[in-house]
């Protein structure tokens, strides 16, 4: 099972910006994709960004594009999550997730165990 440890998380204000990380470890061959999650209280958990474990696609939710860019570092089998100019409504606990293959190849995600992030005006 891949494990993920995500950090970064905290409080600001409107305007501010703030970087998550999320190191995978165990299995990390297997990986394919990763991403970021979010999910406000009430609601739903939301894909905000994934990006490929190579690195070349990436995708973002439309109330973060322009704003948050995802990224990996792999040697440090590490994805960030930039966030700038954060407003009141990406108050959430972020959730970095994984999809990889299992050993009988079949599709299967795995999760960190979320740090909030909260903005305040």
């Amino acid at each position: 099972q891949v494990q993920l440890v995500e950090s970064g998380g905290g409080l600001v204000q409107t305007g501010d910006s703030l970087r998550l990380s999320c190191a995978a470890s165990r299995r990390t061959f297997s990986i394919y994709e990763m991403g970021w999650f979010r999910q406000a209280p009430g609601k739903e958990r939301e894909s905000v960004a994934t990006i490929s474990w190579s690195g070349d696609m990436s995708d973002y939710a439309d109330s973060v594009k322009g704003r948050f860019t995802i990224s990996k570092d792999n040697a440090k089998n590490t994805v960030y999550l930039q966030m700038n100019n954060l407003k009141l409504e990406d108050t959430a606990v972020y959730y970095c997730g994984a999809r990889f293959l299992g050993s009988l190849g079949e599709d299967l995600r795995s999760w960190g165990q979320g740090t909030q992030v909260t903005v305040s005006s």
